[in-house]
């Protein structure tokens, strides 16, 4: 039965909601509880979907996988999921038609979630993306229909392809000309969550809801107990690092104002955003990890670096930027970029697997895509396309295997082909979507 079909009481069984002042925490799953008289059962566990996408292309000479299971052999740059690569599918040599032989840049990404033909000009034109495909099917289910994140502010203006610079800055779009904007400031994000409004909105979630939470833990069993409170300190941990962020947008507001411009169009760190990006994108996915844990939204995108992306890297000692370190690709440098953004799929991804949910993790009910818009930044070549994809959807997914549709001809090698694979154990049936009428063989 399709996730968005399912009796509302099987789908929020033995979930709990503290309300505090001006704050709203949902909990992860408690078996113990039992909310909407819910029987063992029929828990109905919900599916998520999440992309992570880093823009311009990897260090192709340390991007390969080979075997499945145990035996699975990852390369230098895919060695930071090791420790998960029973939960995993390495997918080779899948391509989006549409987005080749267009120009480079944002013709090679624009429709990379869709399948779309994108326009030039300044009228801009795509197409509704796979993650909203499915938060628009299922996303009534839960309190935020996605969450769409991002590590850089997204760009204006036109590339000299005199395709719009909105192609190469955004990833998720609702419709053919409305892109969801990016969140890129992790408090902002983070009062999004747990409904975080008011004058309160500086003052602890936690200390709010305290109360409410000792009431709760009457009424669960001593393993829940442990859950519970291993939760409320995660979250603890979380939270003071959102202040510090939070301390810092003010700031950044505060000056903005005397310069009579909006803080988010001044340069990196002056308007506010975290001038470390390890700790930018480890917010970033922690966020995403308590949506998903308790159940708040079960589709997100993280925008890790986007395509011309302007990110530096000190802590890689690479002096280049993103883009300009993608024209040598092929240097260990641009080999550490890859590395690091693959590790933020393979942090999320271990977030989700140590979060248990029934006989399983969240992650065994989830499905995470790591994605690229290039294979190679010194060529702009996307005639293949980096891939991961991490989690089981709830069983339907099998994982643990390298898959290779280099060789299996453009019709069989369609990126569109996986999305409606990957709708179709969403609950969301399509003859067709972007370039393709059929599932992808194998998966």
């Amino acid at each position: 039965m399709p996730s968005s079909e399912q009796p509302k009481s099987s789908r929020l069984a033995r979930r709990a909601v503290l309300r505090g002042a001006g704050v709203t925490m949902a909990l992860p799953w408690l078996e113990s509880l039992q909310a909407f008289d819910a029987k063992p059962e029929t828990t109905v566990f919900p599916k998520r979907f999440g992309v992570l996408f880093m823009g311009n292309g990897v260090n192709e000479d340390h991007w390969s996988a080979e075997g499945n299971g145990a035996e699975m052999k990852l390369s230098r740059t895919l060695s930071v999921l090791e420790p998960l690569k029973h939960k995993i599918n390495v997918i080779d040599g899948l391509y989006l038609k549409m987005a080749t032989g267009q120009g480079i840049h944002p013709a090679q990404t624009g429709s990379l979630l869709s399948g779309a033909v994108i326009h030039r000009g300044p009228i801009i034109h795509a197409g509704t993306t796979i993650d909203q495909m499915i938060a628009n099917r299922i996303g009534q289910d839960t309190a935020q229909q996605s969450l769409v994140l991002a590590c850089e502010q997204p760009m204006t203006g036109y590339h000299e392809t005199n395709f719009s610079m909105a192609y190469s800055s955004h990833i998720s779009w609702q419709s053919a000309d409305s892109p969801v904007p990016n969140e890129v400031y992790p408090s902002l994000a983070w009062d999004s969550l747990f409904e975080n409004r008011g004058s309160l909105r500086n003052l602890s979630i936690l200390d709010r809801v305290k109360d409410r939470a000792t009431a709760l833990t009457t009424r669960i069993s001593a393993t829940d107990k442990a859950k519970l409170d291993e939760y409320m300190t995660s979250l603890r941990e979380v939270e003071r690092r959102i202040e510090k962020t939070r301390e810092n947008k003010a700031t950044a507001d505060d000056a903005a104002k005397g310069k009579n411009r909006p803080a988010w169009t001044m340069d990196r760190p002056a308007n506010g955003l975290p001038e470390d990006l390890r700790e930018h994108a480890r917010l970033m996915c922690d966020i995403i990890a308590i949506a998903f844990q308790t159940d708040k939204t079960r589709v997100a995108t993280l925008l890790l670096a986007r395509d011309l992306s302007a990110l530096y890297y000190p802590f890689l000692q690479v002096k280049e930027g993103h883009h300009a370190a993608s024209h040598d690709n092929l240097s260990d440098g641009y080999e550490r970029i890859s590395r690091f953004h693959l590790s933020q799929l393979a942090y999320l991804a271990g977030k989700l697997d140590a979060m248990p949910e029934g006989n399983g993790t969240v992650l065994d009910n989830s499905c995470l895509m790591f994605i690229n818009n290039l294979w190679s930044g010194r060529k702009h070549d996307n005639s293949r396309l980096p891939l991961v994809l991490a989690g089981g959807l709830g069983g339907t997914l099998k994982t643990g295997r390298t898959l290779n549709y280099l060789k299996a001809g453009n019709d069989n090698r369609k990126l569109c082909s996986l999305y409606l694979s990957l709708m179709d154990r969403m609950g969301v049936k399509l003859d067709r979507f972007g370039d393709a009428d059929s599932r992808l063989a194998d998966l």
